[in-house]
This record gives structure tokens, sequence and C-alpha cells, in this order.
């Protein structure tokens, strides 16, 4: 398999790479690392650095968004040596820095470069153990890769060779299709059948589409163009597309087991509990997933007690899942819904202005917009998305019955009352009128943990300060801190291995009171929307690193409520314990790590 198609290539690309095989390593070939080093060359970071770390950062980021326009075969293991080189030699030459010499700015900047730079290179080894996983899916993903590289380099072309190449790709991919299959199917007779699970037959199909899209790129850039290749490759790139497209279905549907226009199936990809620890460190976050765990089961009990009050107060008694059944049903009629988020949403700015809790901007409180969701998103986001522009979930008149229904009961006004102002002010909207204003080029840098994390606080301060005024409110409240508790449970025990999907929803449903399609949907967004696996771990966890410096700072007497807010906005979105650092004074070190047990002073 696949003899003809290589012979081909050594024609065509006699300077490609060589093709990484399983267990060669990216880095492990004196040739590869030269060809990379020449490739690149890391400037004078000190220089650099002299005239401020955004400087360095700027130029960093500019050189690699040229790399990866370049090498734009994902694929690649050029493009992954020559990435991993160019990431490697800045890290060198950011640990030679005379950092006693930086301004405090300037030291938060190079912790915040060194720790994304370590991160990046420690993502390539995990994503190279993933694409392992699909290479005997995926045989011919270097080949395809050679194609687009050898037109980067803008080699000569022979059209002849080239279309005996795709010829043999398009038999090849047919064939492979006719062997793969899932992994206990009743296989008889196929000696050679190649067998996987539907995880991994979905992330193939992926790579497949991916590969495709490369191939198609390919061959639109000479055809027309340059006659003698097309009528040479027309015929056979058309016979090489619509295999890669089969063996796509093939893995999506009768492999993976999921129909080509099926949005509702979910099919995640836990990412294991190494992964994860290179996630948290990232996020200087010093606890492990396990412990993350419990502070979530801990603030889950805070919530349960505090629905049972509340339930008590509303004549449901202990059945708090009752009176959360009656605030569902307290949503404004169709078409009433725009007029609602208005109002709440002055009314939010108004009670932070009465109590001098943030400085908000005139402008920012003119510009923010307001859309309405479509059906099909309000699959994957069933509730409120904000910034300037807040999305509004509620029904359409195309939606079915059930799920408009649906829909106004997990949108209704007391939910709303607690989301608004998340989307809006003091939250998103707010905070990224404020990143465009303040330390901008941090946005390299940003995190969930400050920014989820700092809408999901105000909720908790809002509460504390008496924003709620009635049980309903405290209800619509209390939901959703709930939610984000079974963010930490469902999304980390889902990547650990411990959850299925399915159980995911079903601890929303049963656990928290989601609607079904509500809860599949926030399933669906959590495992395949992507986000990072860390994500919605971080409105919660976020929001209790911003509650612990506020009773630090502000219950400290050290600042005013006006004062600290203020200061965190201006030090834009960076991990929570990096502002910690910047508002306390601390002395910060080149060797600066997580050592902030945020939770530990808490409840």
């Amino acid at each position: 398999m696949h003899s003809a198609l290589r012979l081909s290539f050594v024609v065509v690309v006699a300077c490609a790479s060589p093709a990484l095989e399983p267990g060669h390593s990216e880095t492990s070939s004196t040739q590869d690392a030269s060809e990379s080093e020449s490739f690149y060359t890391v400037p004078d970071v000190a220089a650099l650095a002299a005239t401020g770390m955004r400087d360095a950062i700027a130029r960093y980021r500019t050189d690699e968004a040229n790399l990866e326009r370049f090498f734009d075969a994902p694929s690649s293991p050029t493009r992954a040596r020559v990435l991993r080189a160019m990431r490697g030699g800045w890290l060198a030459a950011l640990e030679t820095l005379d950092f006693e010499r930086l301004g405090i700015d300037d030291r938060i900047d190079s912790v915040l470069f060194t720790n994304q730079l370590r991160y990046e290179l420690r993502r390539m080894d995990l994503d190279e153990t993933k694409r392992a996983e699909t290479l005997p899916l995926t045989p011919f993903r270097a080949e395809i890769v050679a194609l687009q590289e050898a037109r980067r380099r803008l080699e000569a072309i022979d059209s002849a060779a080239t279309a005996q190449a795709l010829d043999a790709l398009a038999s090849d991919v047919d064939e492979l299709r006719a062997r793969v299959g899932l992994a206990g199917a009743d296989d008889e007779g196929a000696s050679e059948a190649i067998t996987t699970d539907a995880m991994t037959a979905n992330r193939a199909a992926r790579e497949v589409r991916s590969l495709k899209h490369t191939l198609d790129d390919w061959f639109g850039y000479y055809d027309g163009y340059d006659p003698v290749f097309s009528w040479w490759n027309a015929d056979p790139y058309a016979r090489a597309s619509e295999a890669l497209d089969r063996y796509a279905r093939h893995l999506r549907e009768d492999v993976a087991g999921v129909d080509e226009d099926d949005s509702d199936t979910i099919i995640g990809d836990p990412i294991g509990r190494e992964a994860l620890l290179t996630e948290l460190a990232r996020e200087f976050i010093p606890y492990t997933p396990e412990e993350l765990v419990e502070i979530a089961e801990r603030e889950f009990e805070w919530c349960e007690r505090e629905m049972l009050r509340a339930s008590h107060e509303l004549g449901f008694g202990d059945d708090w899942k009752a009176a959360l059944e009656h605030v569902k049903t307290l949503h404004v009629a169709p078409g009433e819904q725009p007029a609602l988020v208005a109002t709440l949403a002055q009314e939010a700015i108004d009670f932070l202005e009465e109590r001098e809790l943030v400085t908000i901007p005139q402008l920012a409180k003119n510009v923010w917009r307001m859309e309405m969701m479509t059906p099909e998103r309000q699959k994957y986001t069933p509730f409120f998305t904000g910034g300037e522009v807040i999305s509004v979930a509620f029904p359409t008149s195309s939606m079915a019955h059930d799920d408009k229904q649906m829909s106004m009961r997990g949108n209704n006004i007391h939910f709303s009352r607690a989301t608004v102002h998340h989307e809006l002010i003091p939250g998103h909207h707010l905070q990224q009128f404020m990143n465009a204003r303040y330390r901008p080029y941090r946005r390299e840098f940003s995190t969930p943990f400050w920014g989820e994390g700092w809408a999901l606080y105000w909720e908790m301060l809002l509460w504390d300060e008496g924003f709620a005024q009635s049980a309903e409110n405290r209800v619509g409240m209390l939901f959703w801190r709930m939610h984000r508790c079974a963010r930490i449970v469902f999304s980390l025990g889902f990547h650990l291995g411990d959850l299925t999907p399915a159980e995911c929803i079903d601890m929303l449903v049963n656990r928290v009171g989601h609607e079904l399609a509500n809860a599949s949907a926030e399933v669906r967004r959590s495992v395949q929307g992507g986000y990072g696996p860390l994500y919605q771990c971080a409105y919660m966890l976020g929001g209790l690193q911003f509650r612990s410096l506020h009773a630090e700072l502000v219950g400290g007497g050290r600042m005013t409520n006006r004062e600290f807010h203020d200061a965190v906005l201006r030090e834009n979105s960076i991990p929570v314990e990096l502002v910690r650092a910047k508002l306390r004074g601390d002395s910060i070190d080149s060797d600066f790590a997580s050592t902030w047990r945020f939770y530990d002073s808490l409840r």
C-alpha cells in the first residue's frame, strides 16, 4: 500500500521532510533540527526587552503567526519542528535576561511569557501523542502535507508525477476505508482489518477533513492557471478528494456511529490527568484535579443549604426542586425578552454606581448591543452570552414546541436577572471594554480564570451586597452557582475518564435542575464546542480566587471596593495569582511559581 504514491513523491518533493513514523521523535534528527534552526532565527530578545517586554511579546506573536500561515497544514511534522525550535529558542533567550533590572510590570510579563512558552512546548508533546494515535487511520497524511509544503517552497512541479501520486492516493484511501471498522464489531474474514474506538475514529475523521482541505487548497492553486497541470491532475484529484470525503464519512458515520448531519449526539475526547495538570500549571493553579472536585462539592453543599432556605420561604419546604420549577414558570411572553434584558442591564448599573463598587465609563454604558440567538446556536449555547454584544437565548417561531417551552423556562426572569450583569456590566462587556484600553498586549495570555472568573465573582459579591430582592431572585442566583459547581465536577470527571457525556447530562438534570435540552447543549458545548478543558472550571474557581483576594485586600482595609475592582481591570486578562502579586506588591522572581491556596481561607 502507498508504494506508488511514495515513489512519486521522491520526484515531486525531493527535499520534503521525512514522514513521522510511530515512535519517531520530531526532534530526534540532527538534520531536522538544523533545518528548523536555519528556517527561523531568534531575534535579540534582550534588545527587545530593553524597551519593554510588550515589544518582545509582540515580536514573538508576529513571527509565530508568519510561521503558522506559511506552514498551514496542521499535520505537518515540519511545522511542528520549526515551531518547537522557535519556542525553545525564545525560552532559552528569556532565561538569560537580567531579571533584576526589569520593572514590576515587565517582570510579570516575563513570567507570563516564559510560562506560556513552556505550556506551548508541553502541549506540542501531548498533541503529538494524540496524532500518533490516529496515524494508523491516516497513513497518507505525510504525502498530502508534502504536496502543500513543496508548493510553499515554490518548487517546480512535475504534473505527470503528481497525477500518478493522486491516482494512487485515491485507490489507497478506498482500500483503507474497506479495512477500518469499530473495535468489537464482526470482522470475520478480515485478517488485515484495522479496528479503533468511536472517539479515535471521530478525531481521525476531523483530521481527514483537514487533510482534504489542504489537498483542495493545493489543487486550487495550480488548477486553470497551469493548463498542463489541469490536463494531468483534474481527474485523479477529483477521485482523491472524493475518496477522502467518503473515508471521513465512513469514520464518523460507520465507525463512530454519528450521522453526518447529526448535531445532537455527543462524542467527547477526554485529555487525561497528565494533560489536565499541564493546563493547571499554565493557569498558576496549585491544586490537583481531585482537590478541585472537592472544592466544587463543598461549594455545592453551601448552595443546597441556601436553596433550602429560599424553598421554605416560598412554601415548598425541603423540596427545593419544586421551588426551582416554580421559578422557571416566571418567564416573559414571546417577544418581550429584549425589553427584560434592557431593564435588567440598567438595574445592575444603578446598583453598582449607588454603592460605588466600580468605575463604569459612560461610553461603556452606551455602546453595548443586543442580538437574538438562532435555534441552531441555542443547541450549543442555550443561555445568554455576552460582551459588547449580548446574545439573548429565547424561543423563535421555528423551534419545536417542546424546545420553545424549555428555552423559556431556562431563560426565565430570575435566571436572567442573575446573568445579564454577568454578560454586560460589571461582567464581560466592562471587562472587554477595559482590556482594549489597558495593557491590550496581554491578550496573548488571556485566561478564562480571569475572564469568566471575574463575571462569576460579581455574582458572589452582588449576593453579599443584597442584590437579590426576593426568594425567587435568590433561587435564580443559586441555580447558576450550583451550575458552576457542577461544571467543575462534570468537566474534570469527563477529562479524567470517570464520567461519560450521558452521565454529565444526567448530573445537570438531576442535581442542578436543568431542562434536558439545555443540559445536553451545555455538555455538548463543554466537550466538543472548541473550549479548553479547564474553561468550564474557570467560572467558579476564578470567582473564588477573586473572592479570596477581595477578602484579603478590601476586607483587610487596604483598598476600597472601587479601588480594588478598577485595579483588577487595569491588569487585563492574566492568571489571578499574578494579579494578586501585583496588587499586594509582592516580590516577583524569574522562577515565580504557583503557591496560593486561595480556597483555604474561604468557607
